[in-house]
């Protein structure tokens, strides 16, 4: 039996964004930008996803731009927003659990004279919304916030902050970072406060390398991609025509049958939580189980390396995650176990299990079985 756990760092495609992938690179193969029947056919499945993507958000098409995926939608929003406001200020907030690809470009933009404030959160990743108020600014042009925390399952108040930042400076803007917020809960930036929002394709079952970013018409941000003017020169570059159909299919079905599927993915995810806490030694890392993300669980196993435990499930055709899959193969200390004051001793042998709606427990079970054999074993190698 295999048990895929790990749909936070990606997901299985659904056969029907398979299906358009496909038809769009054997069939309707033309370039979006040519005039001839082949472009207009092209063009016409992008103006589709378009619109099934706004219709997601309650947005305008003309808002919603396509990019490689979520780390360019980010450091787009991030650097455009930045460089295009920064005659009014060059103040930037974001929190200290970031996903790199937030906290690396704004790395980069203090480095270039900007000032970056980070806000923290405590043990359960509840963000400080009192020092989020005090450190508003005249001159703060940005505030940056995930919507989920990929680590741990941490939901951030979005509208709560939405709300307070254009209360309190009605010419900051908001990002936020809704890789894994997107598809998980019905987002709509409009009434949310949100001026910019990243997605991604490959969080919600839809192919690699594709995501899209939704730009508030009123905002000012500059591109960062030049070239032959695509995306209203806002975003150059032949599209990716298969990438962007299967995005768009994957965005229409994710929010089909919402209700339910959000209530399974809940159900699985407390069946989860119980049966591993039912193991000795096993500790539940971030929010209850029952007031984070419907998808995303970190428990630590004292006692195991992560790595070790990680590797040793695999051969049994369990994937599962130590921390976050997105920073190639490399390891360090994690920024949001070390923002939430985890122990050494947990960061060091913490999981992350993350569920999709074609998760089973059938699947749950099989890990949990599995896991309950080998840890006492390795426990014991690991003392010696």
């Amino acid at each position: 039996m295999e048990a895929y756990l790990d749909n936070s760092a990606t997901t299985q495609c659904f056969e029907e964004v398979r299906d358009i992938v496909v038809k769009t690179m054997m069939e309707d193969y033309g370039n979006p930008s040519a005039m001839h029947k082949k472009g207009v056919e092209a063009e016409q499945y992008v103006k589709d996803a378009t619109e099934k993507i706004a219709k997601t958000l309650k947005v305008q098409e003309k808002e919603i731009y396509f990019t490689s995926g979520g780390t360019e939608s980010d450091n787009w929003a991030l650097v455009g927003c930045a460089y295009a406001n920064r005659r009014q200020g060059k103040h930037i907030i974001s929190t200290v659990f970031e996903h790199a690809a937030v906290s690396a470009p704004l790395a980069a933009l203090e480095e270039q004279g900007f000032e970056i404030t980070k806000i923290p959160v405590d043990a359960n990743g509840i963000l400080s919304m009192e020092k989020l108020e005090s450190a508003i600014r005249s001159d703060t042009i940005l505030v940056s916030t995930m919507y989920v925390n990929n680590e741990v399952g941490a939901v951030v108040p979005v509208e709560e902050i939405g709300k307070l930042v254009h209360e309190k400076n009605p010419k900051t803007i908001y990002h936020v970072d809704a890789i894994q917020g997107y598809g998980k809960f019905r987002i709509y930036p409009k009434r949310m406060g949100i001026d910019l929002l990243s997605v991604s394709s490959h969080k919600i079952h839809g192919p690699k390398g594709v995501g899209f970013l939704y730009v508030n018409e009123k905002i000012k941000i500059q591109p960062m991609i030049l070239g032959g003017g695509q995306q209203k020169g806002m975003r150059s570059g032949t599209d990716n025509v298969p990438g962007i159909a299967g995005l768009g299919v994957a965005a229409k079905k994710i929010y089909e049958d919402f209700d339910e599927k959000i209530e399974q993915l809940k159900e699985n995810k407390l069946y989860l939580a119980k049966r591993l806490q039912e193991l000795d030694n096993v500790f539940i890392n971030g929010p209850k189980p029952e007031d984070g993300a419907p998808h995303i669980l970190n428990a630590s196993f004292v006692g195991v390396r992560s790595e070790v435990l990680l590797h040793t499930l695999e051969e049994k055709q369990i994937y599962i995650s130590a921390g976050s899959a997105c920073s190639s193969h490399k390891r360090a200390a994690s920024a949001t176990m070390l923002a939430l004051g985890v122990s050494a001793e947990r960061r060091e042998s913490a999981i992350r299990f993350s569920l999709s709606e074609m998760t089973t427990k059938e699947e749950l079970d099989y890990a949990v079985d599995e896991i309950a054999k080998v840890l006492p074993v390795l426990r014991k190698f690991a003392r010696h």
